[in-house]
């Protein structure tokens, strides 16, 4: 028993110095295989000590020889390499690689929207397509690769059941991952998802998606004009058609900003980035001239005016100097909900004719 065994990172050593502290428990080896599979941690705890594996029948260290920019089929990948071969995350039990699978064409669908930040990072979403995302599975592989001494991999769809090795990547030390919304596959619920921030090792140049906001260290808070009709949920679910509230809502939230222009008042939205926030709020319109935050609704409707308080109190914590609330809706509401605005000091706006009415008189 005194053969020697073949190290993956060079030299070689005998199999007794390589079990000084005797057989592992998660290892017992017979003269042709593996009897035992090894479990994930296990076979990270044989590349760490530097031990080839590839003299049991199970396991095996393949060095990596794929170039960055190359593309080859999915297929061949995993048989080089293990891992799942369908998903987006792919750890392989049989090399010390975690395989990241993107393609943003096609990840929409189910709610992930991948690419690269201004942090010079790949911000890549989580694993699960339905419900909040928690740190399981993949994800919990792709945070703990480094302990694990696995390799990240990102590839990039190219085209049909074809990818393009865009290189290795790690997590930063700091801020390695974030919370963001997103819709659940086949437009569903907006859910909570997990982004990974993955710092590129020997990647190539920034080349594909470019996310369009990453998220700032510090508040950012600036001025756009009331016709820019963005909306959260559009930057959080882009290919969603507008309901009909809101098309209400944005016809209603124009109209009166022109007639607070017409009585000289400046009229903008104030677009909000709170620290660490992927995708920035959208108030509906700001009157700069009475220090007013105004949040339109195309109903008026009890969830419509509670989803309008809530909104305005979000937006006005970031809003220095402090300014007043007012809640615009397509008609008066029922005396109950005007009574909730009241005791919340937000005032309620509704047209009457060619003026506007509000509830504080």
């Amino acid at each position: 028993m005194g053969s020697r065994l073949s190290c993956w990172r060079g030299g070689s050593l005998t199999r007794g110095q390589a079990y000084r502290w005797g057989k592992p428990p998660w290892l017992r080896v017979s003269a042709r295989k593996v009897v035992d599979p090894a479990p994930r941690w296990a076979v990270a705890s044989i590349f760490r000590v530097g031990i080839c594996p590839k003299i049991f029948g199970g396991l095996r260290v393949t060095d990596w020889n794929i170039e960055v920019g190359e593309q080859l089929k999915r297929v061949a990948i995993h048989e080089e390499y293990g891992g799942r071969r369908q998903g987006g995350i792919g750890p392989s039990r049989v090399t010390p690689n975690v395989l990241l699978f993107t393609d943003p064409a096609k990840g929409h669908r189910h709610g992930y929207f991948d690419g690269w930040g201004d942090d010079g990072c790949y911000h890549y979403a989580g694993e699960g397509q339905v419900g909040d995302q928690k740190m399981t599975q993949g994800n919990l592989a792709i945070f703990n690769h480094e302990r694990d001494g696995r390799a990240l991999r990102l590839f990039r769809g190219v085209s049909s059941g074809v990818c393009q090795y865009l290189g290795q990547f790690t997590l930063p030390a700091e801020r390695p991952w974030y919370l963001t919304d997103a819709p659940e596959t086949g437009d569903g619920p907006v859910r909570s998802v997990i982004m990974f921030r993955l710092r590129p090792i020997d990647a190539a140049p920034r080349e594909g998606v470019q996310l369009p906001y990453t998220p700032p260290p510090e508040l950012r808070v600036d001025e756009v004009d009331v016709e820019q009709q963005h909306t959260e949920r559009s930057l959080v679910d882009p290919a969603r058609e507008p309901y009909e509230a809101e098309r209400r809502e944005a016809a209603l939230a124009l109209a009166y900003a022109e007639h607070l222009r017409l009585l000289g008042h400046k009229i903008v939205r104030q677009r909000i980035t709170p620290p660490g926030e992927l995708k920035p709020l959208y108030t509906d319109i700001f009157d700069a001239t009475e220090n007013v935050l105004i949040e339109a609704k195309g109903s008026v409707t009890r969830e419509a005016v509670r989803t309008a308080i809530g909104q305005l109190f979000d937006y006005r914590r970031h809003i220095n100097p402090r300014p007043s609330l007012e809640l615009l809706v397509p008609s008066r509401p029922r005396q109950d909900l005007i009574n909730l605005c009241g005791d919340v000091q937000i005032s309620v706006i509704w047209p009457d004719g060619d003026n506007y009415v509000s509830s504080s008189g």
